[in-house]
């Protein structure tokens, strides 16, 4: 998931022109870009578009971010999305464990209605402060918890914290890249707001690149492009990286906890890396 596209909910003229674009995943919105009196109509034209046949053919991951689970809108949302088109779920303005675990009993009471047998995983938003504080008890909340997904405006516009400050960026990229991996689940880079900045797009995507992040939010399809040459995956990792993997498997290997590959020792980690950036690429 290099480029997660956002989908205003309230737009469906741009459901079909954004499924056609080069974004890995789509993410439809049902919270801040949609107000109060059109989310009953947002979260009816989401669910009857991934319910098309081309959204259901589409290589494309499909995220709905829906309404914060302490808003009334959480249990509508729920009721409307779940489903086999969904990959995500996303969820904002998260900042605790319990949080988490009380959508997911909302949602799991929606697949047993169903008898829907697959269980549907969540995306959760780290966005303020006492959430950075808390993410890797919120990552590792529920199994259901796929990934942490960086919400920098939200976390620092309101205390003055200068965005274009790299150094500031990057404390925060850390600190909840290092809370994922806790869990063992991924990392991904939030929105950048200012679009006709492409520089500034392209310097946090590098930053987040280089601390193992999977890719990064476009809240313009301009950018797309900026996010998957970012977290393109090169030739030649692909190669060093399949190299590991079949020395892992040479017999000779295996048992021991370390071994020689291209004149670097390789372990456990190494390999795991290896191995998530191959199905990452998408290679054998």
């Amino acid at each position: 998931m290099r480029s997660k596209l956002f989908v205003p909910g309230g737009r469906p003229e741009l459901f079909a022109k954004a499924l056609a674009g080069e974004a890995d995943a789509l993410s439809f919105d049902l919270e801040d870009s949609v107000t109060p009196d059109l989310k009953g109509a947002a979260r009816t034209a989401v669910a009857a578009f991934l319910a098309t046949e081309a959204a259901r053919q589409s290589p494309k991951l499909m995220i709905v971010r829906t309404n914060a689970p302490s808003t009334p809108y959480f249990s509508d949302d729920v009721e409307a999305v779940v489903g086999d088109g969904v990959t995500l779920i996303n969820l904002p303005k998260i900042e605790s464990a319990e949080e988490v675990r009380a959508a997911v009993d909302m949602i799991a009471r929606v697949e047993a209605a169903r008898g829907w047998q697959r269980r549907t995983r969540l995306l959760v938003n780290i966005e303020t402060p006492r959430a950075l504080a808390r993410a890797a008890s919120i990552a590792g909340a529920h199994p259901r918890v796929a990934g942490l997904q960086l919400g920098l405006a939200d976390m620092f516009e309101p205390y003055g914290i200068e965005r274009h400050d790299l150094a500031n960026v990057q404390s925060v990229l850390f600190a909840m890249r290092m809370a994922a991996a806790q869990a063992d689940v991924f990392a991904l880079d939030g929105a950048f707001a200012d679009v006709a900045n492409s520089d500034g797009y392209r310097a946090e995507a590098a930053l987040a690149r280089r601390l193992g992040y999977l890719g990064k939010s476009c809240i313009h399809p301009r950018q797309v492009a900026l996010a998957n040459e970012a977290f393109a995956v090169s030739e030649a990792e692909i190669e060093s990286a399949r190299r590991i993997v079949e020395a892992a498997r040479d017999p000779g290997n295996q048992g021991r906890g370390a071994f020689m590959v291209d004149g670097k020792m390789v372990d456990l980690p190494f390999l795991k890396r290896a191995q998530a950036l191959l199905a990452a690429a998408h290679k054998p």
